[in-house]
């Protein structure tokens, strides 16, 4: 590798061309990137005491397999985005002078519009590809084409190339003076360096490469490392097979916001493991790595990838084209249960690859969206969902497929249940759903539940039927009765004072009987969740809870709880341990006068972490489990000795009074074990013990 400091500008002159490898991304520089290197171009332009400005670096390696020579074209594997933004720059540049008067066209020497052109944007005495000084990957390269040729953009343009020498053309018509800008240019500087093929490595280098500018995606490494080391040949055709039409299957904007997130759903799904959002691509050059997959070869590895990545597109992205399936993925996607992913993209590809019907896939996500939306409603903690989805998987048993989902629903323990019926229709009820984000979904899937045509609701707001108003008009007052405070602040954002209307601001703060009789009112509407109130006389507790209690009954229909016979559903039952038969009678040293106070004190503390805390004597300590084991006390005689079910690396002790026991033999689960001596020091202890807690439950992880 040789690495030398050099004008940028004098770089692109005196290279034969600039060529983007299939592999690398597409140009992603947004306003922000080019507006800090517009402001440094204007910074060096206008003070003479900047001799040179800084931009980054430019590596690359000569093509050729056989043989390089003088005119090979340089691959560029880091350093597209400000060689692609220069370029942007200097074709705005040329447009912009060539508008000037003729003795103001060339502020400085060599920034004519020709010049610019014929230095820094082709090679005039070349034909074909080789007329140009840059060309860029498949999504940008036709709309760079078309800029640098000065004819009309292709239509499906590159949105990151078009808007950004837009960008730079109203930069410059603003500008005062386009001397400043030439001067500017002029200073940038860059690293030129040159890697030597066969020697140096271009992945080890890209991934070590902290150049300025903007980040690359976690797909970005992944690409790059699937196809940067193959043969040319090889490494096209994979592209241009696989990784390409999952790209314009995501579309540009996607792409770049959404493929991250598939494919941490992705190795979620074929590793078992949920990867932080920022080691997605660790995780996969782990997956990538491992035997099965490295022997099965590249191309068997990205048909995978593609694969799932349309089923992504399909479930995330709209791209479904079966309609009642398209709706049932739109509902996932208000409810923002991105975290079923992982499972639904196993579920998806079985039904693809023909192992079930589309009718048990549609069911299997209504059953998702139901299990998410009642445990909204019933305000049970999401923090297990990412766990409880990402392991869904392994329950499914492919000649029951349907019936294993229901009942793994139906078994889910504690905090991570599916609310029964009564649960939910109790706490639908009563809940506050006006200022809850899915306020509008609620009532769009209660309406239109049935229907064989739905009702449009774009055009429709919620209106509370008892106004918001603090100050009730009298005859509000009158209706709701003596306690009309009290009804209105129990009531006011509950489902049954809830309702949908066209007529919001005709409706305001009117008597219940102007808003069931005048046009638009309650006896005309035609939607269904108004149903009822064109023939009430008044609006009040009465009324409010007989409606609560009329939607709530529709809403167990349409977020249904999975149901199987009894019988069916014990042969899923796993067999019970044998119940133990300790007490703390078996621990004596629980017992003494000195550790009980301590013991109790400390059971009580740990119980009241969550609901689904458990206690369980066995012969030799105690534990306290949510799925499993978190935290495990053995008795001592002048000390509760604790074991944390936790790794060493995960805990946080600022007193530094745990010990790291992983490898040890002893009592207890996990590797960190710390003693409990005085109640003085239960408030930390406990602290250390919710750590454990939390780790299980998975809080954070949906994060």
């Amino acid at each position: 590798m040789k690495a030398t400091e050099a004008n940028l500008l004098e770089f692109i002159k005196k290279s034969p061309r600039f060529i983007i490898p299939i592999y690398q991304r597409t140009y992603s520089w947004t306003e922000r990137e080019c507006h800090q290197l517009w402001d440094d171009i204007l910074r060096a332009g206008v003070s003479p005491e900047i001799k040179a400005h800084f931009v980054g670096s430019v590596v690359y390696i000569q093509d050729g397999l056989y043989q390089v020579t003088t005119n090979s074209p340089l691959l560029v594997i880091d350093g597209q985005q400000r060689l692609t933004t220069i370029t942007l720059l200097i074709a705005a540049l040329a447009d912009a002078l060539e508008k000037q008067p003729e003795d103001a066209r060339e502020p400085i020497d060599g920034f004519s519009p020709r010049k610019l052109r014929n230095y820094y944007l082709v090679n005039p005495e070349e034909e074909g590809d080789r007329y140009y000084k840059l060309l860029l990957s498949q999504t940008d390269r036709e709309t760079l084409i078309a800029l640098v040729d000065r004819r009309e953009l292709p239509t499906d343009v590159s949105l990151r190339v078009s808007e950004n020498i837009a960008l730079f053309r109203n930069w410059i018509a603003s500008a005062s003076d386009l001397k400043v800008i030439c001067q500017g240019v002029a200073k940038l500087l860059v690293i030129d360096t040159s890697l030597t093929r066969g020697e140096d490595n271009p992945q080890l280098i890209f991934e070590s490469m902290n150049s300025t500018g903007k980040e690359l995606s976690q797909a970005d490494l992944v690409r790059n490392f699937v196809l940067m080391g193959l043969e040319p040949t090889l490494q096209t055709r994979l592209y241009k097979e696989y990784w390409r039409p999952f790209e314009l299957e995501f579309g540009q904007q996607a792409y770049g916001e959404e493929f991250d997130a598939f494919m941490r759903h992705y190795l979620t799904l074929k590793t078992g493991e949920i990867p932080r959002q920022d080691q997605v691509y660790e995780a996969f050059k782990a997956h990538a790595r491992s035997r099965s997959i490295a022997e099965a070869g590249t191309e068997a590895l990205l048909k995978d990838i593609r694969a799932f990545a349309g089923h992504y597109c399909a479930m995330a992205l709209g791209k479904e084209k079966r309609s009642r399936l398209r709706e049932a993925f739109q509902d996932l996607r208000e409810l923002k249960v991105e975290v079923a992913y992982p499972f639904l993209l196993e579920v998806y590809n079985d039904c693809a690859q023909g192992r079930i019907k589309d009718d048990d896939l549609l069911e299997i996500v209504r059953f998702i969206e139901a299990y998410v939306f009642r445990r909204s409603i019933c305000a049970i903690p999401t923090n297990s969902l990412n766990k409880t989805f990402a392991t869904f998987g392994k329950a499914l048993k492919k000649d029951r497929y349907l019936e294993s989902v229901r009942a793994h629903f139906l078994l889910l323990p504690s905090y991570r249940r599916f609310p029964r019926d009564d649960e939910f229709r109790r706490d639908f009820e009563t809940r506050d759903l006006y200022k809850s984000r899915i306020r509008s979904y609620w009532l769009r899937r209660l309406e239109n539940h049935g229907r064989k045509e739905r009702v449009v609701l774009d055009e429709y707001t919620i209106e509370h039927i008892m106004p918001q108003n603090d100050n009730l008009s009298s005859a509000w007052k009158a209706d709701l009765g003596a306690e009309w405070q009290r009804v209105h602040e129990t009531w006011l954002h509950t489902p049954g004072n809830l309702t949908l209307t066209g007529y919001n601001s005709e409706y305001s703060d009117r008597p219940f009987t102007e808003k069931r009789d005048m046009t638009g009112g309650f006896v005309e509407s035609p939607l269904r969740v108004n149903q009822g109130l064109g023939t009430l006389e008044r609006w009040d507790e009465e009324h409010i809870r007989k409606r609560a209690d009329r939607l709530s009954g529709l809403a167990v229909e349409v977020w249904r709880y999975p149901t199987l016979a009894e019988a069916t559903l014990a042969t899923y039952r796993k067999p019970g341990a044998t119940k133990s038969t300790y007490t703390i009678n078996d621990h004596p040293q629980l017992l003494s006068e000195k550790i009980r106070p301590i013991f109790e004190a400390f059971r009580r503390e740990v119980l009241a972490l969550d609901p689904c805390v458990t206690e369980e004597y066995l012969k030799l300590y105690v534990a306290y489990k949510a799925e499993t084991n978190f935290v495990d006390v053995v008795p001592q005689a002048s000390a509760l000795r604790i074991s944390l079910n936790m790794k060493w690396q995960e805990l946080i002790d600022p007193k530094g009074v745990c010990s790291d026991v992983s490898g040890k033999g002893r009592w207890g689960n996990g590797d960190v074990e710390v003693k409990l001596t005085s109640l003085a020091d239960l408030p930390y202890v406990v602290g250390l013990v919710r750590q454990s807690l939390e780790l299980q439950l998975g809080n954070g992880a949906d994060a």
